[in-house]
């Protein structure tokens, strides 16, 4: 009895009580201890560890072909002389194994010769690279609970972006790092005393600034959500450290590993090579979701799952954003895009997705893409001529299909009388009010 009180206490501080609700002392334990349990029960659940064993299949195949197609850029700028030390820091937990992973997929990637693959051969070495930077965009819109990828021609730029100018400016700014170091008067700097000790410490530390800003700038960028650099920021520094941290335990993993050897022969480096992908796609993926329950900590009392609507949390969402879309329209201000809905009505992407995708499918609202690539939303149809009933009606219905909606129905008589009933006083109820009186408080 005392076990099962206590069990059930603890579920009620975890999972019900607001946090507001705690002194400001245990606010923050409280936060931590529940964003431990979503991140655990995302690992548990099976979806992070499914995308990161996706990604390490996808980057087995993609590597070479994209340090191909980042050495052939890197040379016009001549800086391509930095992907060698980049991939050996990068595979250094594999100790001797990691050289001689590195000298290998250098190897293949200086016998590439771009100019001579032709047509299809450099479409299908664009197409592996691309491949790749859509699984990473996929596992990442699936750990911000984001249902809708990128429209095509905003895909294109965004990926022809990072292909050409994002390798320039990681490795420049590798460069740019390693030659001040070893700059005459750093040198110098460094023999005098506190300098010395403050130089160490910050070359100490470089290592995780530089992934932790690299983690940030791809949590902000990669979902197809509005991502607050805060949130980035907290999910960068967790994985961040946590990857460097992992990185010296699976160093002394390595280093005493030579059963492995035995057992897998020739095949053991390419064995701890996806091992060590697995753990950094893995380690990436969790930081996104801690990013996510950070810009979103009431997801956490929801068990980590896109909670399901129910049907008057959907007609209540509905109704405010057609009040929200109207409201811009009469004053002559930006449409909102379903970031800034979300934002407004304090609820997740996917539960204002749902509202959005039942009013476009009626033709009440009208999706509008700007160059960018971002989407706002207009009246489909005229607020003033558009009633409550009518919206109401269009959430209710969304979901139908033929096959499996109301015609094919066999309930009794008298059910059937009940729901028409229903049906009949509720559009008595909102008869001849519509979308523009929603907006009329706001606007007085």
């Amino acid at each position: 009895m005392i076990n099962a009180e206590l069990y059930h206490r603890l579920q009620t501080v975890l999972r019900e009580r607001d946090l507001r609700e705690f002194p400001a002392p245990q606010r923050q334990g409280v936060f931590l201890l529940r964003l431990m349990i979503a991140v655990a029960e995302d690992v548990a659940r099976g979806q992070l560890t499914l995308r990161a064993m996706s990604l390490v299949y996808t980057t087995l195949l993609s590597l070479v072909p994209l340090l191909a197609v980042s050495f052939s850029v890197l040379k016009a700028f001549g800086v391509h002389n930095q992907i060698e030390p980049a991939l050996a820091r990068f595979l250094t937990p594999l100790g001797p194994r990691g050289a001689e992973i590195t000298e290998q997929i250098v190897t293949f990637v200086e016998n590439i010769r771009v100019g001579v693959l032709g047509a299809v051969g450099m479409a299908l070495l664009l197409y592996t690279v691309v491949a790749l930077m859509q699984k990473i965009e996929q596992a990442f819109n699936a750990a911000w609970r984001v249902q809708r990828p990128r429209p095509f021609t905003q895909r294109f730029s965004d990926y022809l972006s990072v292909l050409l100018v994002g390798p320039v400016l990681v490795f420049s700014a590798l460069g740019i790092t390693a030659s001040f170091f070893s700059a005459d008067w750093v040198q110098r700097l460094a023999a005098i005393q506190p300098f010395g000790v403050v130089l160490d410490a910050v070359a100490a530390l470089l290592p995780y600034l530089l992934i932790i800003a690299a983690f940030a700038f791809i949590y902000l960028f990669v979902p197809n959500t509005r991502v607050r650099p805060t949130a980035a920021l907290v999910g960068a520094l967790v994985a961040g450290v946590l990857w460097q941290s992992t990185g010296w335990l699976f160093a002394s993993f390595v280093a005493g590993s030579t059963r492995y050897t035995a057992i897998y022969s020739a095949f053991a480096a390419l064995v701890i090579f996806m091992i060590w992908l697995y753990l950094s796609w893995l380690i990436l993926l969790m930081g996104a979701s801690i990013a996510y329950y950070y810009q979103y900590p009431r997801q956490m009392l929801l068990h980590g799952e896109p909670a399901p609507l129910s049907p008057r949390l959907r007609e209540r969402i509905a109704l405010a954003i057609m009040a929200r879309v109207a409201t811009a329209f009469y004053a002559r201000a930006p449409a909102p895009g379903a970031e800034a809905l979300a934002e407004a009505l304090r609820v997740p992407m996917h539960a204002v997705g749902e509202g959005l995708d039942a009013l476009v499918s009626t033709g009440m609202l009208c999706p509008l893409e700007d160059p960018h690539g971002h989407t706002a939303y207009l009246p489909g149809t005229p607020p003033e001529r558009t009633t409550l009933a009518e919206v109401l009606a269009a959430v209710r219905r969304h979901g139908e299909r033929p096959g499996l909606d109301l015609h094919m129905l066999r309930i009794p008589a008298a059910a059937q009388r009940a729901a028409e009933a229903w049906d009949a006083s509720l559009e008595d109820t909102l008869s001849g009010v519509t979308v523009r009186d929603l907006t009329r408080e706001d606007m007085a």
